[in-house]
């Protein structure tokens, strides 16, 4: 099949890629010019495993085209996906200013019915919105063409996007069209072989299922923070408490995982687009509200303790840092706890040594050239001169390090682990002091 996938982010690249891995021709269009050039040279602006060389592949096949010639895309596919990005508005809500600009593009040069999907995360509703703008703009051009849009939400993991897209769980489909539906049902075809993952809905429906299924997974976050912060108050380990309550099947263990709160590109603010939905329609959204604020106080915690453990006192101290990225297998720092962590210590006078195997070039992009940042080539080199060490990413090479050197190296053999990655009866008979989260040992 022809497609059009308009905004070669996250998103928009992952799909475009995977489906030109299957066979189908895709051209993705963007209005960057200089991602588009280093897209054509094999320059990849995003890490996520696997990636690069699917991109690769597929565009020495011919199957995968970048151009910013938005005619070209618009006259190529049957199927055009709109993957740009939807900002926070100032109130939290999503800015639809992209998207409804890539509807008007369509409009504009569409001279055949096309199937429009909405890729991006979008408030429910929108599907409504982008049908009214591309109506218009056929009226205005005298043109009268059938078209459908199809709400086709993503549910990809950031570090495992490319598998997630190859193999899906599922694929849900917000259409009252039978000919948008089997179309839909074409292009997915290849990856609907083993048993049906597709899920045909109504457009509303697809639009909410996807704000849904992303604030159940930061509300299950939020609430094993809230219960790591009440662990450390009664004296329990709440890694002993996930154990248990893990077990329970109604339960899982995915997303029960105490730390130093969520980031990136979807929780946040998808939390907070949620909210402000619900509240223009007249609906007070209280647990959403709650899991939004407990997750802002959450990514407070590395400081607070760090700051106790000093006393106050970080005007010239030397904290070591391992994780810069939201989660491990990404470079991706929106919202990363890692910021909000370095930005407070920098206002107490202290001094950041860090490292991280892909958020190095990122965090430059970010804060620039600072005398209170040294990005270190190695997680050893950060050690050095350092008077602590806080872990604030997963990251595997940070799950068994040479705990006798950090012991050696740091002025003050403590250790804050915002993402619980050690074991506290290991460490401190060593004499290394550990502060986890939720771990029965509260630094205040």
């Amino acid at each position: 099949m022809k497609v059009a996938v308009f905004g070669i982010g996250y998103v928009g690249l992952v799909q475009a890629a995977v489906l030109a891995e299957v066979g189908h021709e895709v051209v993705c269009v963007d209005v960057n010019a200089e991602r588009v050039e280093n897209l054509k040279k094999g320059i990849i602006p995003i890490y996520e495993p696997g990636l690069t060389p699917l991109v690769e592949r597929n565009y020495e096949a011919g199957r995968l085209q970048f151009t910013t010639d938005a005619e070209l895309g618009v006259k190529h596919g049957k199927i055009q996906f709109i993957a740009v990005g939807t900002p926070p508005d100032e109130d939290g809500s999503a800015d639809l200013q992209y998207v409804l600009a890539v509807a008007k593009t369509i409009a504009t040069y569409m001279e055949s019915p096309k199937i429009i999907v909405d890729k991006s995360t979008v408030p429910v509703g929108t599907a409504d919105k982008v049908a009214e703008c591309i109506a218009a703009v056929l009226k205005a051009r005298g043109v009268s063409l059938d078209f459908d849009v199809v709400s086709n939400p993503e549910f990809l993991k950031e570090g495992a996007a490319v598998a997630d897209c190859q193999r899906p769980d599922r694929i849900v489909i917000g259409t009252d069209s039978a000919i948008a539906e089997s179309k839909m049902r074409e292009l997915y075809a290849p990856f609907n072989r083993n048993h049906e993952k597709l899920i045909v809905m109504d457009v509303r429906s697809a639009e909410l299922t996807k704000y849904a299924a992303n604030c159940m997974l930061a509300t299950k976050i939020s609430f094993m923070n809230e219960m790591a912060n009440l662990a450390e108050k009664l004296g329990a380990d709440i890694e002993k408490v996930r154990l248990g309550i893990g077990s329970d099947p109604r339960i899982g263990y995915h997303f029960i995982y105490p730390g130093c709160g969520y980031g990136g590109s979807c929780f946040p603010k998808d939390v907070q687009a949620l909210v402000r939905t619900a509240e223009k329609v007249g609906y007070t959204p209280e647990l959403l509200r709650s899991v939004e604020a407990v997750n802002g106080r959450q990514k407070e915690k590395l400081f607070s303790h760090v700051q106790s453990y000093f006393n106050g006192d970080l005007a010239g101290k030397r904290i070591a840092l391992w994780g810069l990225s939201f989660k491990p297998n990404t470079d991706d720092m929106r919202d990363a706890s890692s910021r909000v962590l370095m930005e407070n210590l920098w206002a107490a006078g202290a001094i950041v040594q860090a490292y991280d195997p892909e958020a190095m070039n990122e965090t430059q992009r970010i804060y620039g050239t600072r005398a209170d940042l040294n990005l270190m080539g190695t997680k050893e080199s950060a050690l050095n001169g350092a008077d602590a060490l806080v872990v604030c990413t997963e990251w595997n090479a940070f799950k068994a390090p040479d705990f006798d050197l950090i012991k050696e190296t740091l002025s003050h053999a403590v250790i804050f682990d915002g993402r619980n990655l050690y074991d506290p009866a290991i460490l401190e008979p060593q004499g290394i002091a550990y502060y986890g989260i939720g771990r029965g040992r509260s630094v205040e």
